[in-house]
């Protein structure tokens, strides 16, 4: 995969998961996060897992523009998401709320934190101490 961004931001990329050395499927999740937010139109092709798109509807809570057919995702970057109140389904979803939530305007609640801190030990903290507006309640 090849990063690219453009002078007022991220650009859309097409990406497709795959076993090493392709783009690794604990990824995905997070990355849609990202596209969710980039200039123009991506595609995710999900191909190590059925059943890994569960984040989706929760994106789309935020004002994620996200159509799912079969195992592709097409994400229609938006202009800003907005905060809402969320529920990470599994680990690799907890991480991506957390990420669409930082870069939302307004508030984002999560609920299932039980999955964030089963992957991430103590990820609000260290947001917090790299100047996230987060907490813990």
């Amino acid at each position: 995969m090849v990063a690219r961004r453009a002078r007022d931001g991220l650009i859309g990329v097409d990406l497709t998961t795959g076993p090493y050395p392709g783009f690794a499927t604990d990824l995905q999740a997070p990355t849609m996060a990202l596209l969710a937010a980039a200039v123009g139109t991506s595609a995710i092709t999900e191909n190590i897992f059925e059943q890994r798109f569960r984040h989706v509807d929760e994106l789309r809570k935020m004002g994620a523009d996200i159509a799912v057919r079969g195992r592709t995702a097409r994400i229609r970057g938006v202009e800003q998401l907005h905060g809402a109140a969320v529920t990470c389904t599994d680990v690799r979803a907890a991480a991506a709320l957390v990420l669409a939530g930082l870069g939302a305007a307004g508030e984002t609640t999560l609920d299932g934190l039980d999955h964030l801190d089963r992957g991430y030990d103590g990820m609000a903290t260290k947001l917090a101490a790299c100047g996230a507006d987060i907490a813990r309640s």
